[in-house]
């Protein structure tokens, strides 16, 4: 049974992620960032999903001797140019307010009309694999992403960050109001770590 730590606290996430590993019936194991209260806070610093996913795997496979997957995710609203994107979790000032973050959006979007409200969920998952010397062997960056809408208030008590405003294209359903594995089968972190469940076990053999 090979093991594997997600780099974040979130358990949603990590419940995420063994869902679709086990769809895959990959035996890996996967351990949450919350095992390893020491483990740093790593900053996304970066300007790319990619970035700040691969920036955060190299951290915490160094600091845990164990092969890592990172992700950073974000929704890009096409009214904002793409914002707030990479700033997603802290756009309204504190990171992870996920409450102030969607009333902020919603502000900004209060006069722009329906046509306009498209928007994408875009997410990079990376794997960084420690080497024997304390660094790192291997690593891999995938993509995912969905488009959709924004509405203008919040429907759905699933999910989490802009989940409740997104309706995704050939959908009624906010992506917090589709039951998880509905929600697994089209999200942008689904199709990412789908992606990279693919991939596993040529890169953890190596």
């Amino acid at each position: 049974m090979t093991e594997i730590v997600l780099a974040s606290r979130n358990h949603k996430k990590v419940e995420e992620l063994l869902r679709i590993l086990e769809s895959q019936e990959l035996a890996v194991t996967v351990r949450s960032l919350a095992e390893f209260p020491e483990a740093p806070e790593v900053p996304e610093t970066e300007s790319t999903f990619v970035a700040n996913a691969m920036l955060k795997a190299h951290a915490i496979a160094e600091f845990t001797g164990l092969p890592a997957v990172a992700d950073d995710s974000g929704l890009c609203v096409d009214a904002l140019n793409g914002m707030p994107g990479v700033l997603s979790a802290r756009w309204a000032g504190g990171h992870g307010d996920d409450a102030a973050n969607l009333r902020l959006v919603l502000d900004q979007l209060q006069d722009v009309p329906e046509p306009r409200r498209g928007a994408q969920f875009r997410c990079a998952a990376a794997l960084a694999v420690p080497d024997s010397v304390g660094g790192i062997g291997l690593e891999q960056a995938v993509e995912g992403e969905v488009s959709g809408r924004l509405l203008t208030e919040p429907r759905g008590q699933g999910g989490f960050g802009y989940d409740p405003i997104f309706v995704p294209d050939g959908y009624e359903l906010t992506t917090a109001e589709l039951t998880p594995a509905a929600k697994d089968a089209i999200s942008h972190r689904g199709a990412a770590f789908r992606a990279l469940a693919q991939l596993l076990p040529r890169l953890l053999v190596g």
